[in-house]
């Protein structure tokens, strides 16, 4: 009888191992598919040549996806825990097809705003959560490596997809390709979504797994995970790390044009090794956050961001070597700050109330879109470069290692 019951437990538990990293796997796949924002570069200009509008319009859609993307994130972010993952990842993966498809068969510049930014971005904020939470209920010591490579997904779609939308515009026009889009996520994200589960409220143990500590599974009301001087040091922080991130995705291609006099099809290139740059740091800075500590990972990304920003803004040697290394390290950077964030929202405040944690601390990454997308427009208005951007990052990053000092420095357990 013992001996039945050891391998049933056996099988059990290898069965759970499979199934959580299934729900890795499954899920980077989903995510490369709402990832597909990072690829609107390659929209830009047949939206500005079929519109007849200015590049500054152009940015309009994706300035509003990201608002829609965290606004969605914030209203929904309590829901996770309510609802089943498949009927929240149907909702959003419907939403996401549907704006897709509409800005197809848009009749104008405004409706593409509404139906690619409002709609299609509310819909990733909503299919966003409920993957993030039930792979960090299935992990603990591994959790930051588990949502690292989940949202790595994120990271690498505009490796996959910007070259399939780019092909897809050039054979059968921007409206088709919109509408062609609309209908593979309508059909993937669902069928996707079918495969997770409301993970159980005691998760089962893990051979090579250690418990959660005291902390991971401290719960506190939303009222005084604000009021926490560490949820408040972390989402500044995650405002610095997002706008840097954003602004320079945003840039990316004109710096190189500009600064470094790289011709459109190299630098179209390099937006690929970028992405796979915005990849590796999500895993990697999960793994930092697990291994070490959120304040050790916060203080490295700050210290990569003021280094490399340095060497932008100081360089007199414009060769594409110096792009390569700069860009790479801040895409990284971006990826790191998706990673950190909701990993150690989960080490600090707990499990039952992720989903609502993380959807208040994820108006970060909104409030990033706000300062960073602007920005490097106002400065490149006023000074002429885009040199002069660097500057600024280098003080963000400054004030970023004094909050993380301040605030994410280990001293003693959470009040």
């Amino acid at each position: 009888m013992n001996t039945f019951k050891k391998s049933s437990t056996n099988s059990s538990t290898n069965h759970y191992k499979y199934k959580r990293w299934m729900f890795v796997i499954l899920g980077m796949i989903m995510f490369m598919c709402l990832g597909t924002v990072y690829s609107w570069s390659v929209f830009r200009t047949p939206i500005e040549e079929q519109y007849q509008i200015d590049a500054t319009l152009s940015g309009l859609p994706y300035l509003v996806f990201l608002l829609g993307y965290t606004a969605s994130m914030v209203i929904t972010g309590k829901l996770i825990d309510r609802l089943n993952p498949k009927l929240m990842i149907l909702i959003g993966g419907i939403m996401v097809g549907l704006g897709w498809f509409l800005s197809g068969i848009a009749v104008s510049f405004n409706m593409i705003i509404v139906s690619y930014g409002a709609i299609s971005g509310a819909g990733v904020g909503i299919a966003y959560g409920p993957p993030i939470k039930v792979i960090s209920s299935c992990f603990t010591k591994k959790r930051g490596v588990a949502i690292g490579l989940l949202l790595a997904g994120f990271g690498l779609s505009p490796l996959v997809t910007a070259p399939i939308t780019k092909a897809l515009i050039n054979q059968i026009g921007v409206n088709n390709t919109f509408k062609a889009v609309g209908i593979f996520f309508l059909i993937v994200i669902p069928l996707i979504g079918l495969y997770f589960e409301k993970p159980a409220s005691q998760k089962e143990d893990i051979n090579d797994e250690s418990k959660v500590d005291n902390n991971s599974t401290h719960e506190v009301s939303i009222l005084k995970v604000i009021k926490n001087a560490k949820f408040q040091g972390l989402w500044l922080c995650f405002v610095i790390g997002a706008s840097v991130g954003l602004m320079i995705i945003g840039i990316s291609s004109q710096i190189g044009e500009e600064l470094f006099e790289i011709d459109s099809n190299t630098t179209a290139f390099l937006l690929s090794i970028f992405a796979i740059f915005n990849a590796i740091g999500r895993p990697l800075f999960g793994w930092i956050t697990d291994r070490f500590t959120p304040f050790i990972s916060a203080m490295t990304s700050f210290i990569l961001i003021f280094i490399t920003a340095g060497l932008m803004y100081m360089t007199k040697d414009y060769t594409i070597l110096i792009y390569i290394i700069a860009l790479s390290v801040l895409w990284m950077n971006l990826g790191a700050w998706l990673s950190i964030a909701p990993t150690t929202v989960a080490m600090y405040f707990g499990e039952a109330n992720y989903s609502r944690n993380y959807g208040v601390l994820f108006t970060a990454y909104g409030i990033g879109a706000v300062i960073g997308t602007p920005l490097a427009g106002f400065i490149r208005t006023q000074f002429g470069s885009y040199q002069y951007i660097f500057l600024p990052i280098m003080i963000m990053a400054i004030i970023g290692m004094f909050i993380a000092l301040l605030t994410l420095k280990p001293k003693s357990k959470l009040n």
